[in-house]
């Protein structure tokens, strides 16, 4: 697949995701555009029951009205002691516009009153662990004048635990803990994140489909 366009236009206003696929798209000689860039844009209801129903409906409605590729990503945490909870409302877990903090302490609550303290025995040099999850994302990309549609999904399986730790990271990024690291998403760089993120492992399915800009 090539795309008619060297722009790239990724359907979201979020800051930190927009900063992650400059960097993947970058490397491929894309320039990439958000929401933000742009106004008079029609409203966009996530009505999907997954993670890629959400992000095909928002690709199609934003490339048909900007006549441009556009890539929509729909990404959550899928927390097991919470039957996948807060899955496709992560983002708006403790309720619409809701700030990252306050959706951090709802799961720390709904996880306090759902978890026995003992779900995890400690293992040295790492913190308690309150359950496993997994960070999904699913991504819709859509050129609408070479008519090309792909679609990919992946996820980062790791831990939630119970305090906030890092900067670097947005979302859920300060509680999600992977052991092989031993850090939480919100300690590592932005290149390691990209080596193991769910969106950046989605993203990649696209990128080895797409020739860098500079080929003929």
């Amino acid at each position: 697949m090539r795309l008619r366009s060297n722009i790239v236009v990724i359907a979201t206003r979020n800051e930190g995701k927009v900063k992650e696929f400059e960097c993947l798209f970058g490397a491929k000689g894309y320039k990439v555009r958000s929401l933000a860039d742009y106004t008079d844009l029609p409203e966009i209801v996530e009505s999907g029951k997954t993670f890629a129903e959400n992000a095909r409906i928002k690709a199609q409605i934003i490339s048909a009205h900007l006549h441009v590729p556009v890539l929509a990503d729909d990404s959550g945490l899928c927390v097991k002691a919470l039957g996948g909870d807060p899955g496709v409302y992560s983002a708006r877990y403790a309720g619409e516009n809701a700030t990252d903090a306050a959706n951090n302490n709802k799961l720390l609550q709904a996880l306090s009153d759902s978890s026995p303290a003992d779900a995890f025995p400690m293992e040295s040099g790492h913190p308690k662990f309150l359950s496993e999850a997994s960070f999904v994302c699913a991504l819709t990309l859509i050129d609408p004048v070479a008519n090309e549609t792909i679609e990919a999904e992946d996820s980062c399986p790791g831990y939630i635990i119970g305090e906030q730790r890092g900067e670097s990271g947005f979302g859920y990024d300060p509680l999600f803990y992977i052991p092989a690291l031993g850090r939480t998403m919100a300690e590592l760089t932005v290149e390691e994140k990209n080596e193991i993120s769910h969106r950046a492992k989605a993203l990649r399915l696209f990128l080895d489909r797409l020739p860098d800009q500079n080929e003929s």
